[in-house]
């Protein structure tokens, strides 16, 4: 046996066909795929809309707040942007490859979800990373906006401490369930169809 003989014969042995998706699962897999991709546009414009307003709101002329004031929040606000554009990069790959599907075959399907995976991860991370903001925003708050009485040491703190315990509690159940409702039940359902595929 020569060597082109034995090159064949494991080729032979280690090839194998991908099944194929049926045109019924296809149907199926688009819907949440496409619900996903709108809740993805949605939620791009929507952070561009917020970020518009939230420029507009600080440069709002108001007497009482000093120019520091309206430019440690402006540094803060192109901050977000930059924090946002990373993670946007991010979802805007997972939302071309959506928009792009090769899903002929149950391997490209299990490659989805692994993106899926992924991407939740980088959305819990995008939450997160909000974090620091709040802290910064709300110590800029205290400092700068004027309060009818001077707060003290005790209730300096125990307002810091109270609004961030709240705050980061609220964002972390705001996150958790915009995740869900916006794309969670989504993923679900296309796993859910690609555990079909494996019966």
């Amino acid at each position: 046996m020569n060597i082109d003989d034995l090159k064949n014969t494991w080729n032979d042995d280690v090839s194998y066909d991908t099944p194929e998706v049926s045109i019924e699962h296809k149907n199926k897999i688009n819907l949440p795929l496409e619900k996903i991709r709108k809740n993805m546009r949605m939620e791009f414009w929507s952070t561009i809309g917020i970020l518009i307003f939230g420029f507009a709101v600080v440069w709002i002329p108001v007497p009482e707040a000093p120019f520091k004031f309206k430019f440690y929040l402006t540094v803060l606000l192109f901050s977000m942007v930059i924090i946002i554009s990373f993670f946007f990069s991010k979802f805007f790959k997972l939302y071309r490859d959506i928009g792009n599907p090769m899903m002929k075959t149950y391997d490209s399907l299990k490659d989805l979800m692994h993106q899926f995976d992924l991407n939740k991860q980088y959305y819990l991370s995008f939450m997160l990373s909000f974090v620091p903001f709040l802290v910064c925003e709300l110590i800029i708050v205290i400092e700068f906006l004027p309060h009818r009485k001077q707060l003290g040491n005790l209730q300096t703190a125990t307002t810091v401490i109270s609004t961030l315990a709240v705050g980061l509690f609220g964002l972390f159940l705001i996150g958790k369930y915009w995740y869900r409702i916006f794309y969670g039940k989504y993923v679900q359902q296309i796993e859910n169809l690609i555990n079909e595929l494996k019966k």
